[in-house]
């Protein structure tokens, strides 16, 4: 027989389900439990043990113990620096830069460990159900970027298994709400979780349309961090009560880490706990006792300040779905740290609504992945899922000018195209720089890739005719191709993670986007004023030359004189706007009188049209195939 498994491939624990008759199912690890811990180790015997038998083992084996392994999946060293200090096993650079894990005496890639975890759960399916199973859908968290996306199928293919699809986190639990309601509802999905945040707006219909309306979060923000802020408190006490620093004993400070994710989960139903924690360590005086109580109040006092970041990805997220938080139907908390009391109080006083408990936050994600599983097997058919790219893909254009091709929170699969011109005549080639993010100028975004579209026929420049294609799917797997429509010349890139975003970086660069928004902005007013300029002295030029038998002298002189000096402004590349703009005004408002003479009369109605365009007019060069909309952009 043959099924396709969820699998939700998580820092802390993981999940495997399916759909059977029409209902999602998870399935149980051979320990009987629901949920497996994502830890790799070795033993004694040099065996690699996953699971629940790799925990118990961690506190004596913290070295050779490997916990959120997804933390380094599909990032670089230089991208990790936080993580690294955070983690008791060797971190090290590789050769292209990539962040890999020294484990059982090698050093190998993160998706390694993850395929090892992966490989667990699959056993466990299959003694489970009793079939081999090769295909499955795997979760991942809304922001993960190409790079992780990627490593995470290939965690999967070193498995064995095929990877049918990519879907969010948030996304998934929406399903896991909507199974069994079949209403109309708009749901925000709040998404905390071991190492990030995300937060959804979706639309449900009772139909089975799921639409995403935007999605935001924050990618340093997880549960994890509560039982960081735990640790730094235990061990800053017990250096003040004893004058010992348990973050230089790996075994210590490993039976910290253990007791801060119990004291977690105890402070969220009763109101203080107890640690107590003998020989924890020894020093010249002989053992030490770790022995103190930590109170609730005092644990939402350490997380306080966690808990209020999470608010301003909900608010962005309202914003960007252009809704209230009056108007959404539910509000869903998935996750562990979701059964947090603060984090509880917090949402319903921003929401203005309880959150819904209506699914299992540890199994929400899970079940909605068999759904999709379901899907893709054809166990399901009434269900139509719409989702979203987090982030802008854009075409670097002349004057090093970001083109959005496809704007954030586009429902994908998308595409879209625009054609686009040369800059400079007889150019042979065009690069197409492919970019990721919301900046307004190409430096400041992430290059996902560049290309070079060659063969192009000597023309004026603006003249040639290209066609820039994007294309993305289901998995967030981007295609790029550039078509000379003259030559029929082509070329393309697939985009599958060789060079995407590390998430730390876009969690920094959303932040720069917002801080330097005015200041992009002005920025973006200066190059598309230099562009305006370029294009007068372009065009005035080949009108003085085009009609030199018919153009008065003092004329023809008087606009050369002023096109010199627009051409002097044009050498400075600091130039401003408003050194730009009166110098353009000059050349436009001489060429109006020199139209005139060429054409008498019937020319001032037409150079109104043609002189008084707006900059936005003279940025591009090329058509945009864009509904009646036409645009051209120069590359």
């Amino acid at each position: 027989m043959w099924k396709i498994i969820w699998i939700d491939l998580w820092t802390t624990n993981s999940c495997v389900a399916f759909m059977e008759w029409g209902e999602a199912k998870v399935i149980p690890n051979a320990e009987w439990n629901r949920t497996t811990p994502s830890i790799v180790a070795v033993d004694k015997e040099w065996n690699t043990i996953v699971g629940t038998p790799a925990k118990r083992q961690a506190i004596t084996n913290p070295l050779g113990t490997i916990f959120s392994a997804k933390r380094f999946i599909g990032r670089k060293y230089s991208e990790v620096s936080d993580e690294i200090k955070n983690a008791p096993y060797e971190v090290v650079k590789w050769k292209n830069g990539e962040a890999l894990i020294k484990f059982n005496g090698k050093d190998v890639r993160p998706e390694e460990i993850s395929s090892h975890v992966l490989m667990k759960l699959k056993e466990d399916a299959e003694k489970f159900l009793g079939w081999t199973v090769t295909e499955a859908v795997i979760t991942v968290p809304a922001y993960f970027n190409d790079d992780q996306r990627q490593a995470t199928i290939n965690a999967g293919k070193i498995a064995g298994l095929e990877v049918k699809r990519i879907v969010n986190e948030p996304t998934a639990a929406a399903l896991a709400y909507w199974a069994g309601k079949g209403k109309n509802e708009k749901v925000a999905v709040y998404d905390l979780w071991g190492w990030t945040f995300d937060i959804s707006i979706l639309e449900l219909s009772e139909e089975g349309t799921f639409e995403v309306l935007a999605t935001n979060g924050d990618t340093h923000l997880g549960w994890d961090d509560f039982d960081h802020m735990i640790v730094e408190y235990i061990v800053d006490e017990f250096k003040k009560q004893e004058g010992v620093d348990l973050r230089k004993d790996a075994m210590a400070l490993q039976r910290v880490r253990d007791e801060a994710e119990k004291a977690k989960k105890e402070l969220s139903s009763t109101t203080s706990y107890d640690i107590n924690l003998p020989y924890i360590t020894v020093d010249a005086t002989g053992p030490k006792n770790l022995m103190m109580s930590i109170s609730r109040s005092k644990f939402e006092e350490l997380i306080w300040d966690l808990v209020e970041r999470s608010m301003t990805p909900c608010k962005k997220v309202l914003d960007d779905a252009w809704l209230k938080a009056s108007e959404l139907n539910t509000v869903l908390l998935v996750w562990g740290s979701t059964r947090v009391p603060l984090v509880v109080k917090k949402v319903e006083e921003f929401f203005g609504k309880k959150p819904s408990a209506g699914v299992n936050p540890d199994e929400a994600v899970a079940q909605w992945a068999a759904f999709q599983a379901g899907i893709i097997g054809w166990d399901v058919t009434d269900v139509l899922l719409l989702d979203v790219t987090p982030l802008s893909l854009s075409i670097e254009t002349m004057w090093w000018v970001a083109t959005k091709m496809i704007t954030r929170n586009t429902t994908i699969p998308a595409s879209k195209s625009e054609t686009f011109s040369t800059a400079v005549d007889n150019q042979p080639s065009v690069e197409i720089n492919v970019l990721q993010w919301e900046r307004e100028m190409a430096v400041d975004n992430k290059t996902l890739g560049k290309f070079i579209l060659d063969g192009i026929a000597s023309a004026p420049r603006w003249t040639p005719q290209i066609e820039v294609t994007f294309d993305i799917d289901a998995n967030w797997v981007l295609t790029v191709k550039a078509k000379d429509k003259g030559t029929g010349k082509e070329q393309h890139i697939t985009i599958q993670g060789s060079t995407g975003m590390d998430e730390g970086e876009v969690d920094k660069l959303v932040k720069e986007a917002e801080e330097k928004a005015e200041e992009d902005k002005a920025r973006k007013s200066s190059v598309e004023a230099r562009n305006l300029a370029d294009s007068t002295v372009h065009q005035s030029e080949k009108t003085l030359e085009d009609n030199k038998d018919k153009v008065p002298e003092a004329d023809a002189n008087e606009a050369n004189e002023a096109i010199s000096e627009l051409k002097k402004v044009l050498e400075n590349p600091e130039a401003s706007k408003e050194e730009l703009e009166p110098a353009t005004k000059k050349v436009n408002d001489i060429m109006m009188k020199v139209g005139q003479a060429i054409y008498a009369q019937p020319w001032a109605d037409w150079t109104e049209a043609w002189w008084d365009k707006k900059e936005d007019d003279w940025v591009v060069d090329a058509e945009e195939d864009n509904g009646d909309d036409k645009k051209t952009e120069r590359v």
